[in-house]
C-alpha cells in the first residue's frame, strides 16, 4: 500500500479542488517514446495538481494503483523511489539518448517543490550524459537552472495555450499564471537555455497578443487543436467560448500564429 498524505500535511500547496496524494514505488523509470524528438520519457508522478479540464492524460487513471475511480485532478501517486530505478535504468543503457519529463504529468506540479522527484532525475541524466527534454506550465523549473545549464542537449518547452490569464484560471485553476510562464522562458534563454513554446490546445485567444508576447523569449513553438472537445464543451458553452471549438476557428487560429512566427523566423 501506498502512502496515503492528508491534505492538511501538504502546508504551503493551494488546490481549488481536494486532492489525495500517495506515495508510491515503481520498478521502471525509462518508458519508450511516442513523442517525435524523444527516445523515453520519465513520468516522476501519476496524475497532476494542475487540473486541467481538458487534459488527454486522463486515461492514466486506469494505471493507478488506488484512485482509479477518481476524477483527473483530484489524486496524485508520488513515485518515491523513481530518481533510484532511473539511475539503474540508465547504468544499463549501452549508449544514452534524449529523455523527456514529461509526457503524462507535469513533472513541476506543486507536488515537486516538496518531493524534488524531477531535480533528482535531473541530476541523474546529467550524470550519465543525456539529452533533456522538459515540458511544463510551471515557473518551478527555473530552479534548476543549474543542473540545465551544466547539461548536455536542454530544451525547455512551456505549455502556453491561451495570452489571457481569465481563461486560464477557468480552463487550469490550479496551474500558474500566463504571464509568469512568460517571465519564466525569457529567464531560461538569458540563461542560455533553448526554449519553445508549446500552444495546445488552441483556447481561446487574441492570436497577434500570444505571437507578441512569446516572440521574443522561445525559438520554436508546436501548436496543436483541441483533442478531447466533448469533454469540455459545457464549460465553453456556459462562458460563450463555442465558437473556438469549431474546427473553423481552430483551422484559422493556428494558421494565424503560423504566419506570425513564420514572420519573425521562429521554427513552427
Amino acid at each position: 500500500m501506498g502512502n496515503l498524505l492528508p491534505l492538511a500535511s501538504l502546508r504551503g500547496f493551494v488546490f481549488d479542488r481536494a486532492m489525495e496524494v500517495s506515495e508510491i514505488r515503481v520498478k521502471h523509470a525509462l518508458v519508450r517514446s511516442r513523442i517525435p524528438g524523444g527516445d523515453y520519457v520519465i513520468n516522476p508522478y501519476l496524475g497532476c495538481g494542475h487540473g486541467c479540464c481538458y487534459c488527454y492524460a486522463v486515461f492514466m487513471t486506469k494505471y493507478s494503483k488506488f484512485n482509479q475511480n477518481a476524477r483527473w485532478g483530484e489524486f496524485v501517486e508520488v513515485k518515491t523511489n523513481i530518481a533510484e530505478v532511473l539511475r539503474t535504468d540508465l547504468a544499463r543503457k549501452r549508449g544514452t539518448g534524449m529523455a523527456m519529463l514529461s509526457s503524462v504529468c507535469d513533472p513541476y506540479q506543486p507536488l515537486e517543490r516538496r518531493y524534488r522527484l524531477t531535480r533528482e532525475c535531473l541530476l541523474a541524466l546529467r550524470e550519465y550524459g543525456w539529452q533533456i527534454g522538459i515540458l511544463t506550465r510551471s515557473p518551478l523549473v527555473f530552479r534548476d537552472v543549474d543542473i540545465l545549464k551544466s547539461s548536455l542537449g536542454v530544451s525547455v518547452g512551456m505549455s502556453v495555450p491561451t495570452d489571457d490569464d481569465r481563461v486560464r484560471r477557468i480552463t487550469e485553476p490550479n496551474a500558474p499564471p500566463i504571464e509568469s510562464r512568460i517571465e519564466t522562458l525569457r529567464k531560461l534563454r538569458e540563461a542560455g537555455i533553448e526554449t519553445w513554446a508549446f500552444i495546445a490546445p488552441l483556447l481561446p485567444m487574441n492570436p497577434a497578443r500570444l505571437f507578441e508576447m512569446l516572440a521574443p523569449v522561445v525559438g520554436s513553438v508546436m501548436i496543436d487543436r483541441m483533442n478531447y472537445v466533448q469533454r469540455i464543451e459545457g464549460l465553453f458553452r456556459r462562458h460563450g467560448w463555442s465558437a473556438s471549438l469549431t474546427a473553423e476557428k481552430s483551422v484559422e487560429t493556428a494558421s494565424e500564429l503560423r504566419r506570425l512566427f513564420a514572420s519573425r523566423g521562429i521554427e513552427i
